[in-house]
């Protein structure tokens, strides 16, 4: 399984000619099925009413269509996830996406991101 961060979502869906060839490979299955944390679901919808993104479209259509196009799996917080993203494992300052690197740990799987912060995680494999 590979954990997609939320701007390689956004990426894919309005800009894909900034997604590196790995992390393009890695959305068309190279590495295995994609899943997300359920907080980028709400990051999205953030970023959307904010008007930081504009996706021409519903939000929630938006980010179905996201989720569907590539069959992403939505991973919930569970108790394990929310206390390791509380772990010094990680050393970004931004809650979600020690949330979203926690949930790829508790997964054992990789997660796509050019988050430079997030790659200096320990035990954390990423792919860019």
């Amino acid at each position: 399984m590979v954990v997609v961060d939320t701007h390689v979502l956004i990426h894919d869906a309005l800009e894909p000619q900034k997604l590196s060839r790995r992390a393009r490979a890695a959305l068309e299955g190279e590495h295995g099925p994609l899943a997300v944390s359920d907080i980028s679901i709400w990051e999205i919808a953030m970023l959307i009413a904010k008007g930081r993104i504009d996706p021409a479209a519903d939000g929630v259509l938006f980010i179905e269509k996201i989720l569907e196009g590539r069959a992403i799996r939505v991973l919930p917080i569970t108790p394990r996830i929310a206390v390791l993203s509380q772990s010094d494992d990680f050393p970004h300052r931004d809650p979600a996406d020690r949330i979203i690197a926690a949930t790829a740990v508790a997964h054992r799987a990789r997660l796509v991101t050019s988050d430079a912060e997030l790659r200096r995680s320990r035990g954390l494999e990423v792919i860019w």
